[in-house]
């Protein structure tokens, strides 16, 4: 009986002891098939998760955010110990002592899987699990990807510290909202830091992992506080609060950004704007467009906040201008159906339109509620019911009854005083149709300190300082004058202004002044002063149009010039951006400047990856910043390597022409500043478009406004009288914060003096308002009395308009007075007279 009892027991244990060995055979072989091929764990030692780029100002404010997932990387040693307690309550209380994967929780699933018959299955997985599931593998809740799991979970354990693994968990968890990451997450639900967080906070947090979408603050507020609540009983359990703290906690309100509780922290940001979105442009090209939006770039913009302001007020003022001179009403477009508007509010919450202006005063949408003969009742976003009276509709054609309906979705600002700034009511306001673009930059740097491409980049996000482009009209000629005066041409040579015809494929081609007048043989001073388009043109076909082509794409005007004769009207197209840059040649002495919106790009690392300052050509060195002997004020010198793309002299004598349109050309009666300034105006046949670009010492800025599909802008339009005003009242805000000064004077300029209307020469002490003291290249003793007519034949029977009178007194060096003119004629000039 013993030994039948003992063979029993002995058959049973063989039994046992095989069925245990062929189990874990098979287990180690299931384990050996799937670990084959696994994705590598190890690279994750060197993973770097896609984070937010940010745009800082000048001031190191953020203005600006781009990622595709909302990230921002924090290191495990920068993680709160509260924060990481949090979610290994929540997530897996074992962490810190299992090997990757927890026996216990995976038994406590299957009892509970069996127990509900399937019904409640839970992935008992731990925190290194879901690492590698997120990192390496698929969201599945199949076996086979359950084991391979743990596969790599054993691995990871024994590449990675704890404390990587949990680096890499808390930075690359989704936690609702578009936030990936714990940084992120604090900073969406609570606009704080990780820092700032509260134990019931970080509770909160480590509640979403579970299920982001079924915990949202505001539509399953229940559901979310039972897990916060489940949570911080975890972390009192497992020691990391007291009972006192997890007491204080627990009566804590569930509060969050969503629910109102906390201004969110995009509120904080400036709207998104034509200058962050143009980096956001350049930046993709440059690193490519997935890099920049998850590479955790740091860039440092060139813009100046108070100047972007300056320049997005004098546009908006000069296209919203424009645009009620036209006296039509077009409203938005939009319209809230009727049955809407008992929740006008909500309603208004959801139509697109710009929220983004501010020209005098923010811009609110609003909606029309009631329309009376003399009195619109409005309900406005954000300030309840206000009326806007008859009297606000004396610039519009119409009247409210014909104009306005129940339900039109609209603009207003309040009319405030301009003593206090006290109310007085609420006004009309609509987008212009008409459009435009301003730009300024430091002419040394290259630094682009404002840039405003249309009324409202809500409205319309095409960029048209660097996307449209125009045609620049008579703001191109300075490129033209600047080729002749390098092939010869003094400020005083004369070119004939008289009528021109010219063969072209198309058919004769008979340029004109915008006068319709002629004037004679003129210098070339009054002829860019004075925009005269025959002598362009005259001037143009003198020196040749490849080299008025060439100097064109040298100063980056354009890639390719068509070698057209009417293009040295400008007549083609090329943008803003361009010409501004081109213009900050003439202003900093005929040197290359290249144009950025950035002055540095720091990876996440804070790695420089861009340096303005260190690009090529553009790096400039201090000589003497250093030296302790540097005389008592007296400035470091600055130098540079930059490519130098005309004489020096040219670049003066042109800016002394380009000074004359200013003080007395095409902007006299729209500019005028307290340093010298110099620009040129710029109006395209049937005034399509209006330009104007100037410069003084240290900044040079530009503007053009037209219609985004070309049409005359009426009769009387000029880049004078549009983009004029633009120019002057932001200058007038930078030269009061940048100052300005003289111009350098090259020490090859020899002075003389002329007279601006007949360019003869005057003594040395000559003075009155047509005496000029004009820079000619020393040692080249001006040619006075040549003349260029281009090598046209003229017509006869047309008149010479004679500008500045008849004769005129001037004083001469001696202290006599003398008598200069009358101006000579076409005749007189060829038949050997004056000239």
């Amino acid at each position: 009986m013993t030994r039948f009892i003992l063979s029993f027991f002995g058959t049973i244990f063989s039994l046992l002891t095989l069925g245990i060995f062929a189990v874990a055979i098979s287990i180690g072989a299931i384990f050996w098939i799937y670990g084959r091929d696994l994705p590598s764990h190890e690279s994750l030692a060197q993973y770097s998760p896609p984070t937010i780029s940010r745009i800082y100002s000048t001031e190191g404010r953020i203005i600006d955010e781009f990622a595709q997932e909302r990230r921002l990387f924090t290191p495990a040693q920068e993680i709160p110990d509260l924060v990481k307690q949090a979610f290994i309550s929540a997530e897996d209380k074992n962490f810190y002592v299992h090997e990757g994967y927890d026996p216990r929780g995976i038994a406590a699933a299957v009892v509970d899987a069996v127990r509900s018959r399937g019904q409640d299955v839970r992935g008992a997985s731990t925190i290194t699990q879901q690492v590698m599931k997120n990192f390496l593998l698929g969201g599945d809740r199949r076996a086979e990807r359950k084991i391979k799991e743990i596969i790599l979970a054993t691995r990871l354990e024994s590449t990675l510290s704890k404390e990587k693994i949990l680096e890499l968990y808390l930075n690359e968890i989704f936690l609702g909202q578009n936030s990936y990451g714990v940084t992120a997450a604090a900073q969406t639900y609570f606009n704080k830091t990780l820092s700032q967080l509260a134990p019931h906070e970080a509770a909160f947090l480590a509640s979403m992992p579970k299920a982001p979408s079924d915990f949202h603050p505001v539509r399953n507020a229940d559901r979310l506080l039972a897990r916060r609540d489940y949570v911080l009983r975890e972390m009192q359990e497992n020691g990391y609060i007291d009972k006192a703290t997890y007491e204080a906690e627990l009566a804590e309100p569930l509060r969050s950004v969503q629910a109102g509780d906390f201004e969110p922290f995009q509120k904080q940001l400036p709207p998104r704007d034509y200058f962050t979105d143009e980096i956001r442009r350049q930046l993709s090209r440059d690193f490519g467009e997935g890099e920049f939006f998850s590479g955790g770039f740091s860039v440092r913009a060139t813009i100046d906040p108070e100047m972007q302001t300056e320049a997005a007020s004098a546009l908006r003022g000069a296209l919203e201008q424009y645009d009620r001179n036209r006296g039509v009403w077009r409203g938005t477009g939009e319209t809230i159906a009727e049955e809407e508007l008992a929740d006008w509010e909500g309603a208004l919450a959801n139509v697109s339109v710009a929220r983004d202006i501010d020209l005098e005063n923010e811009w609110y949408p609003a909606v029309v509620l009631n329309v009376a003969e003399n009195t619109l009742t409005l309900g406005i976003e954000g300030q309840g019911e206000g009326e806007v009276p008859r009297e606000d509709i004396q610039w519009m054609r119409g009247t409210f009854l014909d104009t306005f309906e129940r339900g039109d979705v609209v603009h207003v600002r309040r009319m405030t005083a301009d003593s206090d700034g006290s109310f007085i009511r609420w006004t009309l306001r609509q987008v212009p149709e008409v459009e435009g673009a301003f730009m300024a930059m430091d002419v040394n740097t290259g630094r682009v300190i404002a840039m405003q491409g249309g009324f409202s980049y809500q409205h319309s996000v095409f960029n048209r300082a660097t996307q449209a482009k125009r045609q620049p009209g008579s703001s191109f000629k300075p490129f033209v004058y600047a080729a002749a005066l390098d092939s010869g041409y003094s400020p005083a040579t004369i070119v004939v202004d008289a009528p021109i015809e010219i063969n072209t494929p198309q058919g004769v081609w008979r340029p004109k002044n915008a006068s319709n007048q002629f004037y004679g043989p003129t210098p070339l001073r009054t002829g860019i002063e004075r925009s005269r388009n025959l002598m362009t043109v005259r001037l143009a076909q003198e020196i040749g149009m490849d080299t008025v082509a060439r100097y064109a794409e040298r100063f980056g005007v354009y890639d390719d010039m068509q070698r057209v004769l009417a293009n040295a009207l400008g007549s083609e197209e090329t943008t803003l951006f361009q010409m501004v840059a081109a213009y900050a040649m003439f202003a900093n002495g005929g040197e290359r400047v290249e144009p950025t919106l950035v002055d540095r790009v720091q990876n996440r690392y804070g790695e420089t990856v861009y340096n303005h300052e260190k690009e090529r050509g553009n790096e400039r060195v201090c000589v003497n910043c250093t030296d302790p002997n540097l005389a008592p004020g007296t400035a470091p010198r600055i130098a540079n390597n930059r490519e130098r793309v005309m004489d020096p002299v040219t670049a003066y004598q042109l800016t002394s022409m380009m000074r004359g349109v200013v003080e007395r050309g095409t902007a006299s009666g729209a500019v005028s500043l307290p340093v010298p300034t110099a620009g040129k105006t710029g109006t395209t046949n049937d005034a399509k478009d209006v330009w104007f670009v100037g410069f003084t010492s240290n900044i040079v800025a530009g503007c053009y406004i037209g219609h985004d599909q070309p049409r005359s802008l009426g009769s009387g339009a000029s880049g004078g009288g549009i983009c004029g005003p633009v120019f002057q009242q932001f200058m007038t805000e930078a030269v009061s914060k940048f100052g300005g000064g003289n111009f350098t004077v090259p020490e090859e300029c020899m002075f003389i003096n002329i007279d601006r209307f007949t360019g003869a020469r005057l003594g040395d002490g000559a003075s009155g308002e047509n005496v000029v003291s004009e820079c000619f290249r020393e040692g080249m003793e001006p040619m006075f009395g040549i003349q260029f007519d281009g090598g046209w034949a003229m017509g006869s029977g047309f008149d010479i308009i004679q500008p500045g009178g008849q004769a005129r007194e001037v004083t001469t060096s001696t202290g006599k007075k003398a008598v200069v003119g009358p101006k000579a004629s076409f005749g007189t000039l060829s038949s050997g007279g004056l000239y």
